[in-house]
């Protein structure tokens, strides 16, 4: 929807529709009141089927995630558990066929939110007690954490200037505060499974560029006022501040106090 409140798409995206189901699912489990909980129920039974046309990896991922989250709380739940394990035999198909040497990645690409699909698989690996799923999403991300750790050891995210060129080495900018989120969630996801501690420095390398441990070595959030730049360019900091910004800064921010609070 355009600032004037106008539709600018026919049809809504498939990442639009994947974002929204995992939005409900999450709404499901854990929001306040039993009356959203029930309202989103409702809507995400309404919905889920439309996952099944899903194509788009992350939409894919993302319907995953928000069908986990409705299991947790019913876990015979059929339309979650079909997204969930359609969702887990189509992203190991596409691993399946993009892997080579020197890259363990679902895509011949790279794009935005990468930690997700590997989150996806380390959370659907939990829920269906398969253990080929499982190690999918633990390879995947231990591929995509080193890929985005600097020389110097900081957190580098995929830069939007990489985004669908195949095979191509990660260039460096624009670089966005969703992809700190992302990786803290799937660290937290692998440190679950795995109980190892060393996930935690690396959602911790990830959060701290927010603070200034990146390539500009600018602060991109306050956290006083609890916003977010919208990121980093070859210029350096983005100065806008968007919805989708501010957010992946918060949600980031419960994530890392949740994920430490757990370890200790």
């Amino acid at each position: 929807m355009g600032f004037g409140r106008n539709w600018l798409e026919e049809i809504g995206s498939e990442d639009s529709c994947g974002r929204t189901l995992w939005a409900l699912g999450s709404t499901v489990r854990w929001a306040p009141s039993a009356g959203l909980r029930h309202w989103a129920q409702g809507l995400f039974d309404r919905t889920a089927s439309s996952a099944e046309t899903f194509g788009s990896p992350r939409a894919i991922g993302f319907a995953m995630l928000g069908a986990d989250h409705v299991l947790e709380v019913d876990n015979k739940h059929k339309a979650a558990s079909s997204i969930l394990a359609a969702g887990a035999d189509h992203l190991l198909t596409l691993f399946g066929h993009s892997k080579r040497e020197g890259w363990t990645w679902f895509e011949d690409v790279l794009a935005y939110d990468n930690c997700r699909l590997s989150e996806a698989m380390i959370r659907a690996g939990v829920r269906l007690g398969r253990v080929d799923v499982q190690q999918c999403g633990i390879e995947t991300l231990r591929w995509m954490t080193a890929l985005q750790k600097a020389p110097s050891g900081y957190f580098r995210p995929i830069g939007s200037r990489t985004f669908g060129k195949p095979y191509l080495k990660p260039h460096p900018f624009d670089q966005q505060p969703v992809e700190v989120w992302a990786a803290i969630d799937a660290a937290s996801a692998a440190y679950d499974l795995t109980g190892d501690e060393s996930w935690l420095k690396e959602a911790t390398r990830a959060y701290d560029w927010f603070s200034g441990a990146n390539d500009r070595g600018l602060a991109v959030a306050d956290p006083q006022t609890g916003t977010s730049h919208d990121g980093l360019n070859h210029r350096g900091l983005n100065l806008n501040e968007g919805a989708e910004s501010v957010l992946a800064y918060q949600h980031a921010t419960i994530a890392i106090r949740e994920f430490i609070a757990k370890v200790r």
